[in-house]
């Protein structure tokens, strides 16, 4: 009798994928993880494992970009009023583009503090930590369905002393349609291979013990950001005493995805911008010493025990039970 034995990995998500492009954020934080490869592993006394891994690269419908806006002021009304009318001359111009939604997003609201020295005959000096205004911060929130309008609202922000743009959010809605295509290939792919192995070993693996998993890995776009230095110092061998005064290099960073050389298949394998990345891998392992355990348990012999009362019993190795 053929069994099959089910172990399915799979990520839950929305249909509604987001993925992060890069942001000043990645100049502090380059601690992102980044998790490449899928590990799906079988017991070694597996006999034969197919696998097919495939690679989905997706374009975004829609994006959010998000904007940081610090604003300092001695009192409350004066820090309130100050940073309303930035965001609000900034958003009055930003709404009149197409299909552009925005929200401000309050983030802090706190004292600032500053050192007074107080000085004292024959002591040292003190220093006083005292009340010197207020400081509040707020984001704001711009979601936008063609990249080409980022510079414009870079523009419109930068003329009221906005400048820091934190990141941007990639959305699609295509998520689950991908990962259905996805699983259809995978799918033919990997029965053309099984069909191979029983082809080039000249048998069949219908009565096999079989076990299958899968998985998915989403990357996303601000995980694949690498930094860099665009040149290196001087190489020149000087002496320990020398006074050196090294420029301070610049650092930089590029949009790295997952190159496609180790997949099976690939979905839009050509990558011109940073894009959502789906991989797919699925794992077959054959037992094919299950095939021979099957075959023995048919060919087992019984014996029958005819009683003087006329009565049947089935006697094997282990006990005799009576037939009815």
């Amino acid at each position: 009798m053929k069994k099959l034995f089910f172990t399915i990995l799979t990520v839950l998500s929305s249909s509604f994928i987001i993925a992060q492009a890069s942001g000043n954020v990645n100049y502090q934080n380059q601690g992102y993880y980044n998790n490449n490869t899928i590990n799906i592993n079988f017991p070694a006394n597996d006999d034969i494992v197919v696998s097919v891994k495939g690679l989905a690269n997706i374009k975004a419908d829609a994006y959010t970009a998000i904007f940081s806006v610090t604003q300092t002021g001695k009192t409350t009304k004066e820090v309130n009023d100050l940073i309303d009318q930035r965001i609000t001359q900034s958003l009055n111009e930003i709404k009149l583009k197409k299909g552009v939604e925005t929200f401000v997003d309050m983030i802090s609201f706190v004292p600032v503090y500053e050192y007074e020295t107080e000085k004292k005959l024959f002591n040292r000096k003190t220093y006083n930590e005292m009340p010197a205004g207020f400081e509040l911060k707020k984001n704001i929130h711009i979601k936008y369905s063609d990249p080409n309008h980022l510079n414009e609202f870079i523009s419109i922000l930068s003329n009221n002393e906005i400048y820091d743009l934190v990141k941007v959010d990639y959305f699609s809605n295509t998520l689950e349609t991908i990962k259905k295509e996805m699983m259809l290939k995978a799918k033919l792919l990997i029965q053309e291979k099984i069909k191979n192995y029983q082809e080039l070993l000249g048998e069949t693996f219908t009565n096999a013990e079989k076990r299958i998993a899968d998985d998915y890995i989403v990357n996303i776009p601000v995980e694949m950001y690498r930094s860099y230095e665009a040149y290196n110092g001087s190489s020149l061998n000087l002496k320990k005493s020398a006074n050196i005064n090294p420029l301070n290099k610049s650092v930089t960073l590029y949009y790295q995805p997952v190159f496609n050389k180790e997949f099976d298949f690939v979905i839009n394998p050509v990558v011109l911008e940073p894009v959502i990345q789906i991989q797919y891998e699925v794992k077959i392992a054959i037992n094919r010493e299950k095939k021979q355990v099957l075959k023995a348990d048919k060919t087992e012999k019984e014996f029958i025990l005819v009683t003087a009362n006329g009565d049947l019993k089935i006697l094997n190795t282990n006990t005799a039970r009576p037939i009815h």
